[in-house]
């Protein structure tokens, strides 16, 4: 089995436009004389590879703590796509999904329910629409946002609306197109809208 680390260095990580970098405060250093060394983090939710929960366009939505560990870890279908991705496109690659599933014995747990896309892609209102039907658990891109970057709502409002999590800023370029084992486990935040998470893929 090979591990994939999908995820960002976070303090070298990108950030959304007007969000705040993530900052290293050293608050104890042996070379100082103290008994240890000791790291502080100030840093947004949604920096670096995160996952968003519905609370995030959605008052009164579920928060990181209340959304189900079960739609962070579990099989997922990686695909490649580059630009806009449309309605037909989010139906080829739940094809594409279902198709390879096939090929790897999952039980139960769908790799078609976790789609993750390689790529400079931009999710599309008709698209998400269409994974929200397919009722999918969690979509991941390497973008730090879903949809248009410049007019990121509605995309999140229809698939954070359906309780999609959305897997945002991972980093794919090493992995294939094809099944995998997915851990996007976030950092347990009681009330917050999303929380960074160390992404790991596993090749089965």
């Amino acid at each position: 089995m090979k591990i994939y680390d999908i995820s960002q260095e976070v303090f070298g990580c990108n950030v959304f436009p007007g969000d705040p970098q993530p900052e290293r405060i050293v608050q104890m250093k042996i070379s100082d004389g103290e008994i240890c060394n000791l790291t502080a983090l100030k840093m947004c939710a949604h920096n670096g590879t995160h996952v968003d929960a519905p609370f995030h366009f959605i008052d009164g939505g579920k928060t990181i703590d209340e959304v189900d560990m079960h739609r962070f870890v579990g099989y997922a279908y990686v695909a490649s796509h580059d630009g806009d991705i449309t309605a037909e496109d989010a139906r080829q690659i739940i094809q594409k999904a279902k198709s390879a599933e096939e090929l790897v014995d999952t039980g139960d747990d769908k790799a078609s329910n976790r789609i993750l896309v390689k790529g400079k892609a931009v999710m599309t209102e008709e698209a998400a629409r269409v994974f929200a039907e397919a009722g999918i658990l969690l979509f991941g891109n390497e973008s730090q946002t879903v949809g248009p970057e410049d007019a990121p709502m509605a995309v999140h409002l229809i698939m954070l609306g359906a309780e999609i999590v959305l897997l945002e800023g991972i980093r794919l370029s090493e992995v294939e197109d094809g099944v995998y084992l997915l851990n996007a486990a976030p950092i347990n935040l009681g009330g917050a809208d999303g929380a960074p998470c160390r992404a790991l893929l596993m090749s089965l």
